[in-house]
């Protein structure tokens, strides 16, 4: 009976250290729980030993680690993917973005040009080229203008002038004509009385 008592009493003390160690084993460090995997790195570096080129990790602490460092890794590649996408999209806007300047360096360019030329008969003249033949042409016609008027003018003082010697010259002739007619009619009664005067004898 008293060996029965002793064997209980080696076999609870027995599951009552493994109980008690295994309590202190399953509470884990702060650092396991809101530490960062550099810091729970560095908490091993610290705690726990090398023996013959092995480091003697507590099971709990090695899955806490583990998990930590899992979940780590999967948040950066569900930011690496979401970078990713975001670098995707924005290569994406960068080249609509460059399609949209292209067109609207295009649409400039046209824009200049046709703003810099005129359509002449179907043919884009640049407008300087127009400007100058312009005035050129405007300038000729101009000269013409002044030209035509100085002859029209000269023209016409010569053609007043020559209606005036011609109505100088009428006025002579009439004055010719009437002398004459008068000179005439004078010799025909002369000539007449003459003959009157000889038949008379």
């Amino acid at each position: 009976m008293y060996q029965l008592a002793v064997r209980f009493w080696f076999i609870a003390s027995i599951v009552l250290a493994v109980a008690a160690r295994s309590n202190c084993q399953s509470d884990l460090p702060e650092v396991f729980k809101e530490g960062t995997i550099s810091e729970q790195m560095k908490y091993l570096d610290e705690h726990t030993r090398i023996y013959e080129n092995y480091r003697a990790i507590r099971e709990d602490m090695y899955r806490s680690i583990r998990r930590n460092a899992l979940d780590s890794l999967t948040k950066a590649k569900g930011r690496i993917t979401g970078l990713l996408a975001q670098t995707t999209l924005l290569d994406n806007r960068i080249d609509s973005l460059n399609r949209s300047l292209e067109a609207t360096s295009n649409e400039l360019t046209e824009k200049t040009r046709t703003k810099n030329s005129i359509g002449i008969l179907g043919i884009e003249v640049n407008k300087a080229a127009y400007n100058s033949l312009m005035w050129s042409v405007l300038g000729a016609l101009v000269l013409l203008l002044v030209i035509g008027f100085l002859s029209f003018k000269q023209n016409r003082s010569v053609t007043i002038r020559t209606l005036k010697d011609l109505d100088e010259l009428n006025a002579e002739f009439e004055a010719y004509r009437t002398k004459t007619r008068l000179e005439r009619e004078k010799t025909a009664i002369d000539h007449f009385n003459e003959i009157k005067r000889l038949k008379g004898k």
